[in-house]
């Protein structure tokens, strides 16, 4: 962080040199752009500078400014209708919409950080052309320029899209989003018939308020802790089950090692959807399992125990039963895959390190614990930080295996959550399914998940980095 401060210090200081000792054509580059290269015979180039800044004033007037200036109450007037007895049609008036004027203004402050970027990396560009000419060396033509993207700055020409995509597919909608989270938007402020409005921090204060009568503060806080909980076991038991997994099968007593590979690898091929959707059924309440289970006596068995007081083992809708449940079927589908990864490590494994354990007297379960298990992690803990946010986020096992969960808990009821919901599900439900649909709610959630990614992919991956690890394995 100070490395960065002090790198903006620098860039604004080098600006304030080039305006304070640059000559006329460079002070006159503060009012139009493209003065600095029409005065060193750059003329091409400054025309197409001078365009640019011409482009945006016109974007910005035109159109973004008005949407900005209606940032702070976004939008007063309500949309009406009207009837005209004399064309016999309604008209519609002069509406706000609170979504467009919040998206445009946001577009547009966006634009206009990125222009103050390019103009005063403009000055400083004009002022260094200035140096250049003084001292007599060459000035690139506009051929010469073009002509250099394609060489020398090459990574300049191939970066600017993806930086574009970036900048508007990703930044854009992130800062949309929290913006929305200090908002009132939901189905009852549904643009353009009705308008929303700010209401600053209240939306967090509910979330996160443990007050009576406060469901979303009670969710958020079962929620969060099932999440984690998840997304730890989910990792740790597909990871360590794909690596014994394939110690297994690349033992060397182990015969047919290629057939015991391509079935494993059989359920990645199969569409993740097909195979949760089908295992959910199976282990419904009047799914095959029951049926195995009721025909073999054991429902009765269990009955007489007092374990359960139905004609069923409800595997998916008890609440305890189906987050066990969840983490076990998590484990057929998810070990296959890291199984294929452990097996192309394992089989790189330096055989020195390998032998001279065992020449040192070292059994396998020291060599696993000692060797392989510490190079497993130094390979694959970039995938493993990865794989636990996945989980996270994991949409698709959590909802498509509950979907016929039905929980007992009034107050998650009231929030529009289950037992065994994500953040990332409840997020989904409370914008989609919910009648309310709580999309400023949606918002915060998102601002917390990302925060949690963030901070975990963070703290791991400057821990990862630190030490001799990598010169320990070579």
């Amino acid at each position: 962080m100070k490395r960065f401060f002090k790198a903006l210090g620098k860039y604004f200081a080098d600006f304030g040199t080039a305006v304070s000792k640059g000559d006329i054509w460079v002070k006159l580059s503060l009012f139009i752009m493209g003065m600095g290269y029409i005065g060193r015979g750059q003329v091409i180039k400054g025309l197409l500078v001078t365009a640019l800044e011409a482009g945006f004033a016109l974007f910005t007037i035109k159109i973004s400014w008005p949407y900005i200036t209606k940032l702070s109450t976004l939008g007063t007037v309500q949309r009406e209708e009207v009837f005209d007895p004399l064309t016999m049609s309604k008209t519609v008036n002069d509406y706000d919409n609170s979504l467009l004027i919040l998206l445009m203004g946001v577009l547009g402050i966006v634009i206009i950080a990125a222009f103050i970027f390019i103009y005063i990396a403009n000055i400083k560009a004009a002022f260094r052309t200035m140096l250049l000419k003084k001292e007599g060396k060459h000035l690139n033509n506009f051929r010469e320029d073009l002509r250099e993207l394609v060489n020398d700055k090459f990574h300049i020409t191939l970066l600017s899209l993806p930086a574009l995509g970036v900048v508007f597919m990703c930044i854009l909608p992130i800062i949309f989003m929290v913006c929305i989270a200090f908002t009132n938007y939901d189905a009852a402020h549904q643009p353009p018939s009705q308008l929303f409005s700010w209401v600053g921090w209240k939306n967090f204060i509910t979330l996160f308020a443990n007050k009576q009568g406060s469901t979303f503060g009670y969710a958020f806080a079962k929620i969060l802790i099932w999440t984690l909980i998840w997304a730890a076991l989910a990792t740790v038991t597909t990871y360590i089950g794909g690596i014994l997994l394939a110690m297994l099968i690349n033992h060397q007593d182990t015969k047919l090692k290629k057939m015991w590979r391509t079935l494993f690898v059989i359920t990645i091929a199969i569409p993740q959807f097909v195979t949760l959707l089908l295992i959910s059924k199976m282990f419904g309440n009047y799914g095959i399992v029951n049926g195995i289970l009721q025909r073999m006596h054991i429902i009765s068995f269990l009955q007489n125990l007092g374990w359960i007081s139905t004609s069923y083992v409800p595997f998916m809708t008890s609440s305890g039963l189906t987050h066990v449940m969840i983490i076990l079927i998590n484990i057929w589908v998810g070990v296959p895959y890291q199984m294929l990864i452990a097996t192309g490590i394992l089989m790189n494994i330096p055989s020195d390190q390998l032998e001279s354990a065992r020449i040192d007297g070292a059994n396998k379960f020291q060599i696993f614990w000692k060797i392989t298990m510490p190079y497993m992690l130094f390979i694959t803990g970039p995938s493993l930080v990865t794989s636990f946010i996945g989980n996270i986020n994991n949409f698709n096992v959590i909802y498509l295996l509950t979907g016929d969960f039905v929980t007992s808990d009034g107050s998650l009821a009231a929030a529009n959550a289950k037992d065994v919901d994500l953040l990332i599900t409840w997020l989904f439900k409370i914008t989609s399914e919910s009648v309310t649909k709580q999309y400023y709610m949606a918002s915060v959630i998102g601002i917390i998940v990302f925060i949690i990614c963030a901070t975990l992919t963070l703290v791991t991956y400057s821990r990862m980095i630190k030490g001799d690890n990598e010169e320990v394995f070579q």
